[in-house]
This record gives C-alpha cells, sequence and structure tokens, in this order.
C-alpha cells in the first residue's frame, strides 16, 4: 500500500474533525452561541449586583444583606446586655471600646461615625466590605490587618449594635 500524500492526510483530519463536531455553533473562545449568551447574561447580572452594592456603599451602608436597619429613640437594655456579651467573646481581643487601637479600630462614637447598616455589614460581612467599601478599604490601608469573620448573624450584629450605641451615649 501506497502512503497518504499530506493533502489525503490532511482532508481525512477535516472530515474527522467536522464529523466529530456537535453542530453547535462556537464562539472565538471555543463556547457555542448558547454558552456565551449565558455567560454575557451572567456578566450583566453580576454588574447589576456590583452597581447595587456600590450604591449602598455610596449611601454609607456598606456592602452586604443589612439594607435598613430600625433602631429606637433609646437603648433597648436586653439588646444592648446581648450584645455585650456578644462583643466580649467576638470581638474584644482586636477593638476596644474606647479611641485605642489593639489590632482593629477603636470603636469609641463609632455610632455617630457610621450609620447602622455599615457597622452591621462590616460585621456580618468584612472581607466583602473590604474588597468593596471605600470607608472600609481605608480602615484596612490604615490598620493592615483584614476583619476575621466571625460568623456573626445579622440578630447578634444588630445586638452589638445596640451594645456600641450604649457604649456611645455613656460617653
Amino acid at each position: 500500500m501506497k502512503p497518504l500524500k499530506p493533502f489525503a492526510m490532511l482532508m481525512l483530519g477535516a472530515m474527522m474533525l467536522y464529523s466529530c463536531s456537535s453542530g453547535d455553533n462556537e464562539t472565538a473562545g471555543g463556547e457555542t452561541e448558547q454558552e456565551s449568551g449565558l455567560a454575557h447574561q451572567e456578566e450583566a447580572a453580576g454588574e447589576s449586583a456590583a452597581a447595587t452594592e456600590t450604591a449602598a456603599a455610596d449611601e454609607g451602608k456598606g456592602v452586604g444583606p443589612v439594607k435598613t436597619v430600625e433602631i429606637g429613640a433609646t437603648i433597648d437594655e436586653a439588646l444592648a446586655n446581648q450584645g455585650k456579651s456578644i462583643f466580649e467573646g467576638k470581638c474584644s481581643a482586636c477593638h476596644q471600646l474606647s479611641d485605642q487601637k489593639v489590632v482593629g479600630p477603636g470603636l469609641a462614637g463609632v455610632t455617630e461615625r457610621r450609620k447602622p447598616e455599615w457597622i452591621m455589614n462590616m460585621i456580618v460581612n468584612p472581607e466583602e466590605m473590604t474588597k468593596q467599601d471605600p470607608t472600609a478599604k481605608k480602615l484596612l490601608a490604615e490598620h493592615l490587618t483584614q476583619m476575621t469573620n466571625q460568623n456573626v448573624t445579622e440578630q447578634d450584629a444588630r445586638a452589638i449594635l445596640e451594645y456600641l450605641r450604649q457604649n456611645d451615649k455613656a460617653s
């Protein structure tokens, strides 16, 4: 048998590739048109979510699940006591209630400087806050330590917020 000539081998290879094709049209990146369309939809949805989070950050509410917080004119003592217990167990190793920096910033006056939503979002969502929120980014740059996610629930973060409010009213 004669060896196949280069042209014949090229044609044979092309036919094999064509026969293995799924029939879907592919983009330059190797995705099918359908996959490419889904990727663009997901990208647009991600951009929309990022725009919403940026808008929240611009309003001083931070980035995260907390969009609104109802706070009373007076301190809820029971909630503040619960917050004190949580703060002492999860926060006090890095934060003082004074102006003193330990690992993280001192928290005296924080409820007067930040919106309640921002404080709660920083407690429950510290990684995303330091990636996306301008104020949190600045704090990270100043203190050089990423706040650890302590897996605090929104309810517990609300209790911590009440404790911080109590501390700021006493000052």
